[in-house]
């Protein structure tokens, strides 16, 4: 009975880590809509700036989780936009490399103003040690869920 009282628990945390990261992100793409992003467009951009910029779409696909197909139509969607650029690869003709543009850059500056500003709003009211207690704790439930699903992959 109390393995079965556990289990519940288990799954009610993780239905309440699922709901928490589509509430965020619900919150940010509340943010982000005036600036004409959807939340394929603004998660790509974000994840381009943070990973370096001249970035290949496969790496970009790979980082963001996602298939590279999936990927392609919000490239192209950002590129009508004026907001990145693709180009061949010196090395690999067969690779293309995404770059942000100036006004890719510019746009990203207010996004991060405007998602600093929803981080803070939703932690308000967490103290700095319980905010790193739980990004300690949620980065041990991954590393967890990682080695259970490649039990091969260094930890």
């Amino acid at each position: 009975m109390t393995q079965a009282l556990d289990t519940l628990r288990d799954l009610s945390l993780a239905e309440q880590l699922g709901r928490l990261h589509r509430l965020w992100r619900t919150a940010a793409d509340v943010a982000l809509t005036p600036l004409g992003l959807t939340q394929a467009r603004w998660t790509a951009l974000w994840k381009l700036n943070r990973l370096g910029d001249h970035l290949s779409q496969k790496t970009l696909a790979d980082a963001l989780e996602i298939e590279l197909p999936s990927l392609m139509r919000t490239l192209g969607q950002l590129e009508e936009q004026g907001l990145i650029t693709r180009h061949c690869c010196q090395h690999d003709k067969r690779a293309r490399i995404v770059c942000l543009t100036p006004a890719g850059k510019a746009l990203l500056a207010q996004m991060e103003q405007r998602i600093i500003t929803v981080r803070q709003q939703l932690l308000s009211g967490i103290s700095e040690p319980e905010l790193r207690q739980f990004e300690q704790l949620v980065q041990r439930i991954s590393s967890n869920a990682l080695a259970q699903l490649d039990p091969h992959r260094p930890s």
